[in-house]
């Protein structure tokens, strides 16, 4: 009974090698694809418009920063001499165009006041003069040209009273209107001249835009910055997604705004996200390779971002796996 029970078994390596294959095939009949790809950063790169020597960087890489804290500063020594004679040159145009709003000062008027009292008076005289001439003339004690000499004196006297009196009325006058219009622009010249001026200066201070992670950093304090160079990367909350890479005749399957799932070593529980790119055009080597059985493919680029929370668990450069999200 014992023999054939032994020739009726089935040996044991036998057993172990169909249940493993049995578990194989039924862990792959309903497995979904997994593609390869990798972690992309969008990151913020703050730099200024002016170049300059850096004279403070204020952050350090791996610091988060809050919106307006600041960032790095240049040098401004030129920047603000020139917004102090930008704002020297608008108290200068503003200070003409109200002169031109007024009429002469009050002293200077008070001297033209004198003086038509003066020319008044001696007017007064002149025409006392000429009536006493006139009744000397009557009675032959004078001759005619004495009595035209006083008529000529007191006319005069009273032309120098009429020019006085329009000197005092032009006195009181505020400046033309196109010389006051003239001071006005250049009022406003030399303001929008300050702006900018000002403008130029606040560029050399740069703030973070954002909340968001210091990811680097690419100068050091006391070294040159050109126009337009970066200082500080920033990569905010959200700014990361998962660049992956489909072959082409998983493609048809895949559709703008449908979710996935990211996985990846050390992220715990998958990251749902859902695909807002897919590629137009096809590639034959994805930039970067993780899986040799993809490298001989035609593939298509797919970007999928997760929520802002949960791509704080994603780094830049980190390789991932991406799965379609179960229905």
């Amino acid at each position: 009974m014992r023999r054939a029970a032994n020739n009726d078994a089935v040996p044991r390596p036998v057993v172990v090698l169909l249940a493993a294959c049995a578990s194989l095939a039924g862990c792959g009949r309903d497995a979904a694809p997994a593609w390869s790809g990798y972690v992309e950063g969008d990151f913020v790169y703050v730099a200024a418009p002016l170049p300059g020597a850096l004279t403070e960087l204020a952050v350090q890489r791996g610091q988060n920063v809050a919106r307006g804290a600041p960032l790095f500063v240049l040098e401004a020594q030129s920047e603000r001499e020139a917004r102090e004679e930008a704002a020297a040159r608008l108290a200068s145009a503003r200070a003409q165009a109200a002169n031109a709003g007024k009429g002469r000062r009050s002293d200077e008027l008070a001297v033209t006041q004198a003086q038509l009292a003066q020319a008044r008076a001696a007017a007064g005289l002149a025409v006392a003069e000429l009536a006493r001439r006139r009744a000397l003339v009557a009675q032959n004690f004078i001759s005619a040209a004495q009595l035209d000499d006083a008529r000529t004196a007191a006319e005069q006297a009273q032309a120098r009273v009429a020019e006085l009196e329009a000197a005092l009325r032009v006195g009181r006058l505020p400046a033309r209107r196109d010389e006051r219009q003239a001071a006005e622009a250049a009022a406003l010249a030399a303001s929008a001249a300050l702006a900018q001026a000002a403008w130029r200066e606040g560029q050399k201070r740069q703030s973070a835009p954002a909340d968001a992670l210091v990811s680097d950093t690419f100068f050091r304090v006391g070294e040159w910055v050109g126009a337009g160079q970066p200082v500080v990367a920033l990569l905010p909350p959200g700014a990361t997604r998962a660049r992956f890479f489909v072959p082409e005749a998983e493609l048809g399957r895949l559709a703008l705004g449908q979710p996935v799932l990211i996985e990846c070593d050390g992220c715990g529980a998958p990251i749902a996200a859902r695909i807002d790119r897919i590629a137009t055009q096809p590639e034959y080597t994805p930039p970067v390779i993780y899986s040799n059985a993809q490298r001989a493919r035609l593939v298509f680029m797919v970007e999928a971002r997760p929520a802002p929370a949960d791509g704080l668990r994603l780094k830049p450069g980190q390789p991932v796996d991406v799965k379609r999200a179960p229905a």
